[in-house]
């Protein structure tokens, strides 16, 4: 039987308020996602043109349904075409997903012993190694890559070690070269792979690893059997943190990197602001959204079908 005062919580204002806290999110990321992508999306199919705004067709209200099909009529898919057959967008993206795939994957290789440092360190030390962690964040993010600039400089910190430690004999130029944004990039995103690995380590049943032991597993039979396979949610979420804002990247390749290390977030820049192509800016800006949101899609799709296992 159904109680007196569920009923009397089961109130239109108690359902119109449920509704409006689910409503609410999808009213933001329609504000500030979806009609900010539909306008980007209409701008590339657009033309440029020398005028104000710098694209055509425009959408004229007044002009009614005959306008609205004149405007329909012109937009085209010419810049997409413009994309694939120039190789310096192509070859942006694929030096985009490069440094990316190349970034995250030392990333890794850094920040998964740093996370499982820190969960195995005793209790009252974990949240000091946190704060050591974040710490950077507490610093402009532009700030930092200027340091790095003073760091790899010839005469800078980096090569006053070398040359003290008799490592190199002459200072070698770090600047403007693929070394530099890989520095850059994995100093800057390091916090985003240590700490969703090290939320899953936290957690780990400790009496998993010695039930392990008590059966005579060794412990890096152990660590491959029972800590890596339970990690593995904090990996993927760190790997997307650091490959989805990376693929993007613009600050750290345009003041670290050069010419080699051309990446589609200044061919997006160089477009827009430099030469004022508004709407081969704006297909560049679509086709990389779409890039993005393929591992997303994929990693939402695994995480469905653990929790359909899970049922």
């Amino acid at each position: 039987m159904v109680s007196p005062d569920s009923q009397a919580n089961d109130t239109p204002a108690n359902t119109w308020s449920q509704r409006l806290v689910v409503l609410v999110p999808y009213l933001w990321l329609a504000t500030f996602f979806l009609l900010p992508f539909i306008i980007v999306f209409k701008l590339s199919l657009s033309e440029t043109a020398i005028a104000q705004p710098p694209y055509v067709p425009v959408f004229d209200p007044a002009l009614g349904l005959d306008g609205l099909k004149q405007f329909l009529g012109a937009l085209s898919l010419r810049n997409y075409a413009l994309l694939g057959s120039d190789w310096i967008y192509l070859a942006s993206y694929l030096k985009s997903l490069e440094v990316a795939a190349v970034s995250t994957a030392i990333l890794l290789l850094i920040g998964f012993p740093l996370a499982y440092g820190m969960a195995r360190a005793p209790r009252r030390l974990q949240p000091v190694l946190f704060m050591l962690v974040v710490l950077p964040f507490w610093t402009s993010f532009l700030i930092r890559v200027y340091a790095w600039i003073n760091i790899l400089q010839r005469e800078g910190l980096l090569n006053q070690v070398l040359l003290t430690l008799g490592i190199v004999d002459t200072p070698p130029g770090w600047l403007s070269t693929n070394t530099a944004v890989y520095i850059g990039l994995v100093y800057s995103y390091l916090p985003f792979m240590v700490l969703p690995i090290y939320a899953t380590l936290e957690k780990m049943d400790d009496t998993l690893l010695e039930a392990a032991a008590d059966l005579g597993c060794p412990q890096w039979k152990a660590f491959w059997l029972v800590t890596l396979p339970i990690s593995i949610k904090g990996v993927i979420a760190g790997a997307l943190l650091c490959f989805i804002p990376i693929v993007g990247e613009f600050v750290i390749p345009d003041l670290l990197g050069g010419s080699e290390t051309q990446m589609i977030g200044q061919t997006l820049w160089t477009e827009f602001f430099a030469n004022k192509d508004w709407p081969v800016a704006s297909a560049v800006a679509v086709v990389l959204l779409c890039l993005l949101v393929v591992p997303i899609v994929i990693y939402q799709h695994m995480q469905m079908r653990e929790i359909e296992r899970g049922r």
